[in-house]
C-alpha cells in the first residue's frame, strides 16, 4: 500500500518535472506556449428574496497555456476549454 502511494507520488512529480520543462524550452525557444481562449463572464447575485440574478458580460479573451498543468499563473487550455464560463458571485 505505502509503494502504492510512493510510487503515485514520484510519477507525478516526474509528470509534473517534464510539464516544465517541455514548457520552459518551448519558452526559450520562442515558440509560444500560450494560447487564448473566449470566456464567458457573469455575475451571479443573491436577492434578498431567494432569488438568484444572473448577468452576463461580454466575451473576453483570456490567456492560458498549453500543457498538462498550470505554468506562470496562467490555467492550461485543456482546462479552460471545458469550463468556458466563470460566475463571479456577489
Amino acid at each position: 500500500m505505502v509503494g502504492v502511494l510512493v510510487g503515485l507520488i514520484v510519477a507525478s512529480a516526474l509528470a509534473y518535472a517534464a510539464d516544465y520543462l517541455l514548457w520552459r524550452y518551448k519558452l526559450s525557444t520562442g515558440h509560444s506556449p500560450y494560447g487564448t481562449l473566449t470566456v464567458q463572464y457573469y455575475y451571479s447575485i443573491q436577492e434578498k428574496n431567494g432569488k438568484t440574478e444572473y448577468d452576463f458580460q461580454p466575451p473576453q479573451q483570456e490567456r492560458c497555456v498549453n500543457s498538462l498543468f498550470p505554468h506562470s499563473g496562467y490555467s492550461p487550455c485543456w482546462y479552460e476549454r471545458k469550463h468556458p464560463e466563470k460566475a463571479i458571485t456577489i
